[in-house]
């Protein structure tokens, strides 16, 4: 499974093995910029800043990362955050004018499954069940709906990328994008209320 290997490799940078370190930065940074490339309207430099910023940032938080998600969906959330500072630290720009499109509840939620584990005891324990949720509905979503929600709101995909990727059409991918995440609000909605009530039971 992803995250063991994703929690081996983050062992073996806390202890301080530098071959380790150089294995993650060359093998995320390259996504990392595709993602922060999309967030940034294609500004290379703003976007190999991010980067950076979020890979320091992710060094001083390495020992929160749990494995609850994989390691490059945690760092997307990290990379989000610098970009959002960076948005309101140039011109005051609120969060919403970085170009998130789509389902906010489903970026959200997705979004849960990197989010670093800084908070207190109660909330981090409320959003590892978001986490825990979102990733089964993900798992087990038919078809290519997991992967293509994956692509566009963690890995910051578009609509043409991922046709490409598919081998389709443009149309064929937005249709597939809206079936995928019609099926994921089903699936959330319903686990979460599965979940409440199992809650309320004990």
């Amino acid at each position: 499974m992803q995250t063991h290997a994703d929690k081996a490799l983050v062992a073996r940078v806390l202890a301080g093995d530098q071959g380790a370190f150089d294995d993650l930065f060359h093998q995320y940074f390259d996504r990392l910029y595709r993602f922060a490339l999309v967030r940034l309207r294609h500004d290379a430099d703003l976007a190999e800043d991010a980067v950076q910023q979020t890979l320091c940032k992710a060094m001083e938080n390495l020992r929160s990362y749990r494995g609850e998600a994989a390691l490059f969906t945690w760092l997307c959330q990290i990379c989000g955050n610098v970009i959002t500072d960076s948005y309101r630290a140039r011109d005051g720009e609120s969060e919403r004018s970085i170009p998130f499109e789509d389902s906010e509840e489903i970026r959200a939620a997705l979004e849960l499954l990197g989010a670093p584990n800084l908070e207190d005891p109660v909330h981090s324990a409320r959003r590892a069940e978001v986490g825990r949720i979102v990733q089964l509905i993900l798992d087990h979503l038919p078809g290519r709906y997991g992967d293509v929600l994956e692509w566009k709101y963690v890995q910051g995909m578009s609509v043409n990328e991922i046709a490409e990727r598919l081998h389709v059409g443009p149309k064929a991918a937005e249709s597939l994008l809206t079936r995928a995440r019609d099926a994921f609000r089903e699936g959330f909605a319903a686990l979460r209320g599965s979940a409440s009530m199992m809650g309320t039971s004990t």
